[in-house]
């Protein structure tokens, strides 16, 4: 192989050309605090406000209810950790499901700490949350839903729109980790009812090292990191400025090009899942066949294991994942797929593509060439295999 083919996009995307040729100018001619009360800071500032609006319109929002961050991990704590200090005298108790990213899962393992209570719904053997049990979960102490919007292992987009119209009949806060589908597929937070939605730029082409959270107008949210008045008064800290400059011009260009990309990466990952399907026997794909995102095929191969399918791919120059990048090097199976129902074996079996613009037809086929011997290798060493 002349080069790596890269179909673990969910873990990090290369940086746009478009967005690595305005980071570089606004290195070169940019440099002082947007919070500066001078000419230079005016710049800077101006820079700010445009990635505010650019990042604003892929959610649907207005400017002044995006918040800049780190990046995915640190939007999701503060929009969680945020809303349960602020509300905590009204109650301790949160609403989330059994296959959320780690970033949720651990920070509400932090508050259970402090005597916050979660309930964390079951899914069905898409990865579904059902709205109605989320309705049925509600309590009088009920400050805060926090469902994703789309599953970074299996693909599974939630029904967040209804999901939000029961959080907001009931008048709690809603909050949507929509780091997976950001950018990705198209986002209106108005008609998702959701007051809060985090975001990174690492998804959709941008820089790594950069986020946003949306917050409602009027949502009452604790900063995470306190210090300053920057962000509104919710984020203390001088701004990545570097990061945020290049998160808006992805966001810009993700917008723009979000129905081709789509369209493109469909294609192959139906050419994909068609090619496995004809040259492996015992495959399990996960996640809705329908309501899913258009880059991401998860799939279970019976009796062996992904990690060593992933490591003789990367032999022959093809780099691709387990499960998420960051619980990648866990020895246990994924909690997504023991949630959707999968047998610990089953689940130790899964590898996870995700495609982007950048990938061909040719990758596909060079894919489906190259893992069925794998496989067969693999299974001839199982116990667990007979033909």
């Amino acid at each position: 192989m002349d080069r790596v083919i890269n179909l673990d996009n969910a873990a990090a995307t290369p940086l746009h050309p478009d967005v690595k040729k305005r980071m570089i100018d606004y290195l070169e001619t940019t440099y002082a605090n947007p919070s500066s009360q001078h000419s230079l800071g005016d710049l800077a500032a101006e820079a700010l406000d445009i990635a505010r609006e650019q990042v604003a319109a892929l959610v649907g929002a207005e400017p002044r209810e995006i918040v800049f961050g780190s990046g995915g991990t640190e939007s999701i704590n503060h929009a969680i950790k945020g809303v349960a200090f602020a509300k905590r005298d009204k109650g301790k108790h949160i609403i989330t499901s059994n296959i959320e990213h780690n970033a949720v899962l651990r920070t509400l393992r932090a508050l259970r700490l402090m005597d916050w209570r979660v309930t964390s719904l079951d899914v069905d053997e898409y990865g579904l949350v059902d709205p109605q049990a989320v309705a049925e979960a509600i309590t009088d102490e009920t400050v805060l839903i926090t469902v994703m919007h789309a599953n970074n292992e299996i693909g599974t987009v939630e029904p967040i729109a209804e999901i939000g119209a029961v959080a907001r009949e009931r008048k709690i806060v809603f909050h949507t980790d929509a780091v997976a589908s950001a950018g990705l597929v198209p986002l209106d937070v108005k008609a998702m009812n959701v007051d809060l939605l985090s975001l990174a730029a690492n998804q959709f082409y941008g820089p790594s090292g950069a986020g946003a959270l949306y917050v409602k107008r009027g949502t009452a949210l604790w900063p995470l990191l306190d210090g300053g008045v920057q962000e509104q008064n919710k984020r203390a800290g001088t701004q990545n400025m570097l990061g945020i400059v290049g998160l808006g011009v992805a966001a810009e260009i993700a917008r723009a090009e979000m129905d081709k990309r789509a369209e493109h990466t469909r294609g192959l990952k139906g050419r994909m899942a068609a090619g496995l399907k004809k040259g492996i026997e015992h495959l399990i794909f996960n996640g809705h066949p329908e309501k899913c995102l258009p880059h991401l095929l998860s799939v279970s191969v019976g009796f062996i294991e992904g990690e060593s399918m992933m490591i003789m791919l990367d032999e022959d120059g093809v780099a691709v994942t387990t499960r998420s990048a960051c619980a990648a090097g866990a020895l246990q199976a994924s909690h997504v797929l023991l949630g959707i129902g999968l047998d610990f074996a089953d689940a130790q079996g899964t590898l996870v593509f995700t495609f982007s613009p950048e990938n061909t037809e040719a990758d596909v086929d060079y894919v489906v060439e190259k893992l069925p011997p794998i496989v067969e290798r693999l299974r001839e060493m199982s116990p667990l295999y007979k033909k």
